[in-house]
């Protein structure tokens, strides 16, 4: 096997990607808000039988595949397709049941769930589902943990930043915690949706010295303050004319990544970051105000990708399933 799809289907994403193993180059993607969260609206909308389901949402998946097909001009049939993420969940195609901790975190552990190729979907799938504790869970980080996790003894901390992010206590090889911080969609409702929201402007810019320097302010403020009152200095900022309103969108997500990562500040645990281009700045500047030592980066993106290639590749070596893939 040298090619395989890879569905990444986050609450508020969606990414397909068609991917050649070897490097884990991505060959061809398509991306969009169509996240499981707005799938299942329109899927309550249509109002049909609930057998019907899956292949309602296999029908989006599969619109996503013949935009590849187009856009390469040659056919993917026959591919297995490999979906982590939300897609496993209540409000996904098909509800699997968690993997409880602890387990191993190479992937061996995971619940999978292997949907044989049919004439309308022309692919066999396979869907990866996610991990518990007794009061937390997680989606989609499970299978970039398995593809970035290297055999260590240590204990480590994985940190997965994201609308809802990830903290993944790992020692001697297996899971042992997992806590999640609502530092992405928290972010959003205040940005958007508060009376802070008047503030701020967006802007992609933290390179600008003073979007930077607004950054970490929010950063150190964030690490002896409750977030409740602290907030509200945003609106001040804007009131009193003490910052911009770009700097002010900068100096609210210091002080709510910076609440994030606060608990960690004293950690003695191997810190790895597994992030995406966009994100990986913002973490990476708030561990330097926080923190007197380095932390490792993995690349969120080839993390996910390794991890699908490294079941799938499992679950063929075992024969967990019928059926020919390339």
């Amino acid at each position: 096997m040298e090619k395989f799809l890879s569905c990444d289907w986050g609450t508020s994403s969606f990414r397909l990607r068609f991917v050649e193993i070897a490097g884990t180059k991505i060959i061809a993607e398509e991306n969009s808000d169509q996240g499981i969260a707005k799938v299942f609206d329109l899927w309550k909308q249509v109002n049909e039988p609930e057998n019907l389901r899956f292949s309602f949402y296999a029908d989006i998946i599969r619109q996503r595949i013949q935009s590849i097909q187009q856009k390469l001009n040659y056919s993917l049939d026959g591919l297995p397709l490999v979906i982590s993420g939300m897609a496993c969940s209540t409000l996904g195609m098909i509800d699997l049941p968690y993997k409880k901790i602890p387990f191993y975190a190479d992937g061996s552990e995971l619940v999978t769930k292997f949907v044989e190729a049919s004439n309308n979907f022309k692919h066999n799938i396979i869907l990866i589902s996610g991990a518990r504790t007794e009061s937390d869970a997680m989606r989609g980080e499970e299978t970039q943990l398995a593809g970035c996790f290297h055999d260590e003894q240590i204990e480590q901390l994985f940190i997965f930043p994201g609308t809802h992010s990830k903290h993944v206590v790992v020692k001697n090889g297996k899971v042992l915690d997992i806590k999640t911080f609502m530092t992405g969609e928290f972010f959003a409702l205040l940005s958007e949706k508060s009376i802070l929201s008047v503030g701020v402007e967006r802007t992609a810019d933290l390179n600008s010295e003073k979007n930077r320097n607004s950054f970490e302010a929010g950063v150190r403020d964030s690490l002896h303050s409750n977030l409740l009152n602290v907030s509200f200095k945003v609106r001040t900022n804007y009131l009193f004319h003490k910052l911009s309103q770009q700097e002010n969108y900068y100096y609210l997500g210091g002080l709510i990544i910076g609440t994030e990562l606060k608990e960690v500040a004293d950690s003695d645990r191997d810190i790895i970051l597994v992030s995406n281009s966009h994100l990986q700045p913002h973490y990476e500047t708030a561990f330097n105000v926080i923190m007197n030592r380095s932390i490792k980066i993995q690349d969120g993106d080839k993390a996910m990708i390794s991890g699908q290639s490294k079941i799938l590749s499992r679950l063929l070596k075992e024969k967990r399933f019928s059926g020919v893939l390339l």
